[in-house]
């Protein structure tokens, strides 16, 4: 937690930008995992009331009267049969001193704090919610279905929030930095142990571990898998397999809940093949491009597309693309290969603020997001900021029910060698991806070390590994 008087400070500019009304920020509740005493664990605080109060036990909701300058915090006090199994903690009393509260309240107080707003017909602005209790409570409190609460949300509430969390501040980086470097441990560690006749269920286990050893936890479920062309493949009993290439896509929580999210590609074997290479560098160019072009002023959907143009380019290269590179770009028809976005937002949230609404935080009146297959997946769009943090991930993958079912379609013919594609049906997917902070003339990658990606670091390193194991 950092010092109350930044969150102070954060409260009173949010309550400047709302303007006026009732403000409630809901914390998160213990989720359970099979039955009611047995919740995920560690504890995930929402990452909004992170932001504004700091405080990381479960049951509590920040009520910020914007008219009358009052704040309060509700919350009940855990009684002695939890203390007997949980152990003691700090009283909400507490708690709200340690944010900058004075005043506090029973959960049971909030629904007289609401029934008297609306009875004074006051605006009460909440953020969308995103847990089901927390719905079933706006329910109670607001009468509002849980069907219509993400349009009922407050649109005020929710530009004051992305205006502030969009810009990362000198100690937020710092955090952020702290997470990336747990990032470079896992990932590293990974590279270390891959090799053939291991699970991919193994590595990825020992992924976590370091997260939760020298973190709170991993920032997302880790993606460490053979199969790269699958976005989401989680590790499975698969055996690592010499010949192939393995995708590991993970990020670590550091301590104040700040993420980082990294993605390397690198051959089981520790030896890429030519075919390998020849796809990875593309990767790689694309990667580094971002790199080279990202600054304030920039649209990153202009980077999004330049990225698509690049690779078109180099695929044709490599004949699996053919045609003019423009068109088939506005086509999209070079989303078969690349069906996400370049990267997102991060911060508290590994994909930052998402569950805010991708037009509020990614887009804005300039630019909205693209229906097209493909691009309708980049998360963000928007001219870049001094201090905005983000993912550089381009990929390239083969997915073969994708190529069945653009091919029997007859998609982007002129534009797709469809008979030497098949060929690669078998190749899996390449993905890198770095935290990349924004700065006054450029960008630079977060953490102090970065985790070997150029081919030949890459199995340089695992060469290395091998040598120290034996």
């Amino acid at each position: 937690m950092f010092s109350k008087e930044i969150y102070i400070k954060r409260r009173e500019e949010l309550r400047s930008l709302v303007g006026n009304g009732i403000v409630l920020l809901f914390g998160n509740n213990e989720s359970p995992c099979n039955y009611p005493a047995n919740a995920y664990y560690p504890f995930r605080q929402d990452s909004s009331f992170i932001y504004y109060y700091g405080l990381r036990r479960d049951g509590l909701v920040g009520v910020i009267d914007i008219d009358a300058g009052k704040e309060m915090l509700i919350g009940d006090d855990i009684d002695i049969e939890d203390i007997v199994w949980y152990g003691s903690v700090d009283s909400v009393s507490d708690m709200a001193h340690q944010t900058g509260i004075s005043a506090t309240a029973p959960m049971k107080e909030l629904k007289n704090i609401c029934d008297q707003a609306k009875k004074s017909g006051r605006k009460i602005h909440f953020l969308p919610p995103y847990r089901f209790d927390t719905k079933i409570q706006i329910m109670d409190l607001l009468g509002i279905h849980p069907s219509q609460q993400k349009e009922a949300a407050s649109v005020e509430l929710i530009m004051a929030v992305v205006k502030m969390r969009q810009c990362k501040t000198d100690i937020e980086i710092a955090e952020i930095e702290k997470a990336c470097a747990i990032g470079y441990q896992m990932h590293t560690h990974a590279m270390r142990l891959t090799r053939p006749g291991l699970t991919e269920k193994y590595v990825g286990g020992q992924v976590n571990g370091m997260a939760h050893s020298l973190g709170e936890h991993e920032s997302f479920a880790t993606i460490f898998t053979q199969h790269g062309e699958i976005m989401h493949g989680n590790p499975s009993y698969n055996i690592l397999e010499s010949g192939r290439l393995a995708l590991c896509d993970a990020g670590a929580e550091n301590s104040e809940n700040y993420c980082s999210d990294n993605t390397r590609t690198y051959p089981v074997n520790g030896k890429f093949t030519q075919r390998q290479l020849e796809i990875y560098s593309i990767v790689e160019a694309c990667h580094d491009y971002a790199l080279e072009v990202a600054r304030p002023g920039v649209l990153w959907y202009d980077v999004h597309m330049n990225v698509c143009r690049m690779m078109t380019d180099k695929l044709k290269e490599l004949e699996l693309m053919k045609g003019d590179t423009e068109e088939a770009v506005q086509a999209g028809a070079h989303a078969l290969f690349l069906p996400h976005g370049l990267g997102h937002m991060m911060g508290l949230d590994v994909h930052d603020m998402e569950g805010l609404g991708q037009n509020y935080v990614g887009f804005d009146d300039e630019i909205q997001p693209s229906t097209q297959f493909g691009t309708n997946a980049l998360r963000c769009g928007k001219r870049l900021q001094e201090g905005f943090v983000m993912t550089d991930e381009p990929g390239i993958y083969f997915i073969p029910d994708l190529i069945d079912d653009w091919r029997a379609q007859g998609l982007h013919k002129d534009f797709i060698n469809y008979e030497l594609v098949e060929t690669y049906k078998d190749f899996g997917g390449i993905r890198l991806e770095d935290d990349i902070l924004i700065t006054a003339d450029g960008c630079r990658f977060l953490g102090d070390k970065i985790i070997p990606y150029h081919p030949a670091d890459v199995e340089a390193f695992m060469a290395s590994s091998v040598a120290i194991s034996e």
